[in-house]
């Protein structure tokens, strides 16, 4: 196939969820637009009632993405009237997609595409249809200087939601309140695959402020639910998806000098299948150690060994001197 994927129009259908952003949200639109799926899901949470000017806002973004919608297309709607919050809005819209569609490409606001990621999705999603190892196809890489084996892709033990596809066999798994397992069951699971201690406990603390209510997200679940079960997730050797809503009109992603910030896109060129299906744990270590922040911990860690090094001599010195 040319490597030219601005005419390719995708197999799949997408479900687009945006909130209170006309400008990222029609940067995606176009995108889409692009790729003219033949199906095409719409939602937006209602607006909170604390927030002067929402309601005009996402007024604003529904009424232009419906006014973008020019070719041939079947187009649902899930607008709520009241705000639910991410935890609930974007799960229940997932579920409402997944009561029409066996599978298909999942999009907000703030992940912008290549053009290349929508003829990936719909191989990916054709090739491991059946393959109950596979979770999730990832089109974010945050840091492709270097290719892991010798495919278009590889596999991991982690999850990303910024621009995915995934089939309703997998979203059936989705665990919304984390019901099937307690916070004194997680550690030993979590240090079977993950063997630095910070980041076992990093993912300790995650769990426990998911199940507890204290984080209002959706992703997370999709993580333990994707670890307990020991699925892989595809992860292109191109970085596909680049969020585009890091700045101070995001709701989580405010700063804008993260590394996963504006991630270049790229295209693919001809799509080569790896020959092994096994997770690359440097890649995953690789995040991670950037997303928790873990050489900054080291780093703290070592600083307060010197430092408590220094105060016991010290205090070894103290009692010496005043003894004799």
């Amino acid at each position: 196939m040319s490597t030219n994927y601005t005419a390719y129009q995708t197999q799949s259908a997408i479900l687009f969820i945006f909130f209170n952003r006309t400008d990222t949200t029609l940067k995606v639109l176009e995108r889409i637009k692009q790729a003219k799926p033949s199906r095409l899901y719409l939602t937006c949470d209602g607006p909170r009632e604390n927030r002067a000017t929402e309601a005009e806002d996402c007024s604003k973004a529904k009424e232009s993405v419906m006014g973008f919608i020019d070719w041939e297309c079947e187009v649902h709607t899930l607008f709520r009237e009241k705000n639910l919050g991410p935890k609930e809005a974007i799960s229940s819209a997932i579920d409402w997609f997944f009561q029409h569609e066996e599978e298909g490409i999942i999009l907000e606001h703030d992940c912008l595409p290549s053009m290349s990621f929508f003829y990936y999705c719909d191989n990916l999603l054709e090739k491991y249809r059946n393959d109950t190892r596979i979770w999730l196809i990832s089109g974010f890489n945050f840091d492709t200087k270097k290719k892991w084996g010798k495919g278009s892709y590889y596999f991991s033990n982690l999850t990303n939601g910024w621009g995915w596809a995934t089939w309703k066999r997998s979203w059936n798994n989705y665990d919304k309140n984390l019901s099937q397992y307690n916070a004194d069951e997680v550690r030993e699971p979590l240090q079977k695959i993950f063997e630095d201690p910070l980041i076992v406990d990093r993912w300790v603390e995650i769990f426990n402020e998911t199940k507890e209510g204290k984080i209002d997200t959706w992703d997370y679940q999709v993580t333990f639910s994707h670890l307990f079960s020991h699925s892989l997730t595809i992860v292109p050797n191109y970085n596909l998806v680049s969020n585009i809503g890091f700045d101070q009109f995001a709701e989580n992603t405010t700063n804008a000098n993260s590394p996963f910030a504006n991630v270049p896109l790229e295209e693919l060129g001809e799509l080569v299948h790896p020959k092994y299906m096994v997770p690359e744990k440097e890649a995953d270590y690789n995040l991670l150690f950037e997303e928790f922040n873990i050489r900054g911990k080291l780093a703290e860690m070592a600083y307060l060994k010197k430092h408590n090094s220094y105060r016991r001599r010290f205090k070894r010195w103290f009692k010496s001197f005043f003894k004799g």
